[in-house]
């Protein structure tokens, strides 16, 4: 006689460090926008805070698949912590602005495909769930160290080596174009994907 297996209990490893990087994203947001995301130190500890999230997601993923500690709380708050988290970020550049900062262009179109195919997967999730594809993960690295590199362009300014800020802020725009570019097309992508699986489930 076989006996179903027991689902993991919620209270686990992987959902706390879940917790704790939503927790993160208002002391992130804090140290970001503070005396207008200008003080080098504090700018600092942003960038800090940010890494950290990051890696606890990596963490809380691993530990999850490896150990089989996949629930449905965490299904459902993790990627809210992911959107929470890159959200405050691009939001957070644009309103400071400037050198170090983001034109408003640049979050509205991450953001509103990042959100767009959140609904969409969850209008079509009872139907058809597509795993996270290659592209999807290749864009979340992309913005990632965009974002991470955008955070130390104060810190490094303030040693006053101008070349040294520009190169950095060069290289930051051309990750981020591409992370841009990786957003979209993955976005249609996936797009394209749903609707393939859902004309053959009929």
């Amino acid at each position: 006689m076989e006996t179903s297996k027991q689902a993991p209990s919620s209270w686990n490893v992987p959902n706390a460090l879940t917790v704790l990087r939503i927790l993160m994203v208002p002391l992130f947001l804090w140290l970001l926008l503070v005396q207008g995301g200008q003080d080098p130190v504090l700018r600092l500890w942003a960038f800090g805070i940010f890494c950290l999230a990051m890696i606890t997601d990596w963490i809380d993923g691993t530990v999850a698949r490896k150990y089989g500690l996949i629930t449905d709380f965490g299904k459902i708050a993790d990627p809210i912590a992911d959107k929470a988290l890159m959200s405050a970020a691009f939001i957070g550049l644009a309103i400071i602005g400037g050198p170090g900062g983001l034109p408003w262009w640049v979050p509205v179109i991450i953001l509103v495909r990042e959100y767009g195919i959140t609904v969409m997967r969850l209008i079509v999730v009872k139907k058809i769930v597509l795993p996270a594809s290659k592209g999807g993960k290749i864009k979340t690295v992309l913005q990632t160290v965009a974002v991470g590199l955008l955070l130390l362009v104060v810190p490094v300014g303030h040693l006053g080596i101008s070349g040294l800020t520009v190169g950095l802020l060069v290289v930051a725009w051309v990750i981020l174009v591409a992370a841009i570019v990786q957003t979209l097309w993955s976005g249609m992508q996936y797009v394209v994907d749903v609707s393939r699986a859902l004309k053959q489930a009929g």
